[in-house]
């Protein structure tokens, strides 16, 4: 399993108009071909932090998305939001303990 993980720092007066954002794509996002799971996570003590987790079969899944028009769309959104650089890790899931 691939994952995705991507670290977002928005200005506090954005953080609603990403939420809005967020939730108005993510169907879409989750549905998109290849993702098998999309997570989002606010930090608890910093709250205009966010972390995203998305799940692929592939990395190559990954980059179609990435260079989807709904990518582009989402992504126009949301970079005109942040308070600092976002960070993102590609990761290998090795285990899962439910």
């Amino acid at each position: 399993m691939f994952v995705r993980i991507v670290k977002l720092t928005f200005e506090t007066t954005n953080i609603e108009t990403f939420l809005t954002n967020f939730n108005d794509n993510k169907n879409n996002i989750r549905n998109f071909e290849g993702c098998r799971l999309l997570e989002l996570y606010r930090d608890k003590n910093n709250t205009n932090i966010f972390f995203s987790y998305s799940y692929w079969d592939s990395e190559k899944h990954l980059n179609n998305y990435r260079n989807s028009e709904l990518f582009k769309t989402v992504w126009a959104k949301t970079k005109v939001l942040f308070s600092d650089k976002p960070e993102a890790w590609s990761v290998d899931k090795l285990e899962s303990l439910t």
